[in-house]
């Protein structure tokens, strides 16, 4: 990244005082915000899926067209400060989620360890279980979980 960052911003600012670069460089990589969900329309319950966006590159778990995501995925979810608490699908792990709600980022988080395939080693990524929304077929026979926040 070619923007300069403040040292540890991220325990410094609050998340309405970050630069863009640092509101970006918070992302961990580990592509869970990229995953299809399916929602119960009756009781609002949340199912989640092993099902990748299109745009996610399952190696690497980033978007391979990041500044264009919107465009080519019109219900892709821009994240910005004060909507953080009421995207309540972000994994516990989120950094976003996790500053939000004053809480540390975890020690593989590569601003803190200084290394972005630490994610993937602590097994907080996608890689490696997921299967891209266009081999997919049904939604429904993907479902891995409940999302319970």
């Amino acid at each position: 990244m070619s923007a300069r960052l403040r040292p540890r911003f991220w325990e410094r600012f609050p998340l309405a005082g970050l630069t863009r670069a640092e509101w970006e460089a918070l992302c961990d990589g580990c592509g869970r915000c990229c995953l299809h969900k399916l929602e119960d329309e009756e009781t609002g319950e949340l199912f989640l899926t092993n099902v990748a966006c299109r745009l996610l590159d399952r190696a690497s778990c980033r978007c391979t067209d990041y500044r264009q995501r919107k465009l080519r995925v019109p219900d892709c979810v821009a994240l910005r400060p004060g909507e953080i608490a009421d995207l309540d699908w972000l994994p516990s792990t989120c950094a976003y989620r996790r500053l939000d709600a004053g809480r540390p980022l975890p020690e593989w988080h590569h601003l803190v360890c200084g290394d972005r395939e630490a994610v993937h080693r602590a097994g907080a990524s996608v890689r490696g279980w997921t299967v891209s929304e266009e081999e997919a077929g049904d939604l429904e026979d993907h479902i891995i979980g409940i999302d319970r926040g």
